[in-house]
């Protein structure tokens, strides 16, 4: 009786080949296969972070896909994704599929474990999530004591996002791009325009841009990109402007 191979989903880090975890990297090194999502065109962030690791022995699956949500065909994709993984892992082959970040923040890798994880052994590898590697590169923590910390996708509605940001002790908002404009427009009303700070590419060296939001001067924001907000400005911060302990 044959053994079918695991699939393993792989946390690779934010950008920096360096913030892959120990075990994300035994696991690169020990699978034959990896898979790995892609523009239609152009480079894979996730196989480009695991670039420096690679010693050319595996067979590469990549997953393309456009990022105009409005022509993604994301089930074709997957489905035509996850029976490629299957053949590999009925014929007894492990694959490693690629994940910017985490696996399962927003990870794209959730959809593959839908249709796989019922047939097939899986494992999940967490790394180092954009929303830890932001907070590294902005220098400030996230929130503090009793704060909630909410995570905004941008894409909501516009009244949506006013009214969730309005409550807020502290947010990191994801998927801007050409939300943007919209964003901003949020936090004014929110009152917030001044305790947002922007964060592009953290963790990638010279393309790491991190400044107040007011100060960035662009209408659009690059697909590696967030936004913190604290409604104290600093989370050490209490309300009466004293340390908080």
């Amino acid at each position: 009786m044959s053994t079918k191979g695991t699939l393993y989903g792989l946390g690779v880090g934010p950008g920096d080949p360096e913030l892959i975890t120990l075990k994300a990297l035994r696991i690169l090194r020990e699978t034959d296969v990896l898979a790995w999502p892609a523009p239609l065109e152009g480079e894979s962030m996730a196989r480009g972070i695991t670039a420096p690791h690679l010693d050319g022995h595996h067979r590469e699956i990549p997953i393309r896909m456009p990022m105009d949500v409005k022509r993604f065909p994301a089930q074709q994709v997957y489905d035509e994704a996850a029976v490629e993984i299957a053949a590999e892992l009925d014929a007894g082959n492990d694959v490693a599929v690629l994940c910017e970040g985490d696996p399962f923040f927003y990870g794209s890798f959730m959809y593959l474990f839908g249709r796989l994880s019922e047939s097939y052994s899986v494992e999940v590898v967490p790394g180092v999530s954009s929303l830890m590697a932001t907070a590294a590169a902005t220098g400030a923590p996230l929130a503090a004591r009793n704060d909630v910390l909410t995570v905004l996708p941008a894409p909501l509605d516009e009244e949506e996002l006013t009214r969730r940001l309005t409550q807020i002790d502290a947010a990191a908002v994801i998927k801007i791009g050409r939300h943007l404009p919209k964003l901003r427009r949020a936090l004014k009303a929110a009152g917030l325009t001044d305790a947002a700070r922007y964060v592009g590419h953290a963790t990638m060296g010279d393309r790491q841009t991190v400044c107040p939001l007011a100060d960035y001067p662009n209408e659009t924001a690059p697909y590696f990109s967030m936004v913190l907000v604290h409604r104290r400005k600093d989370a050490w911060i209490d309300g009466k402007g004293e340390a908080a302990e």
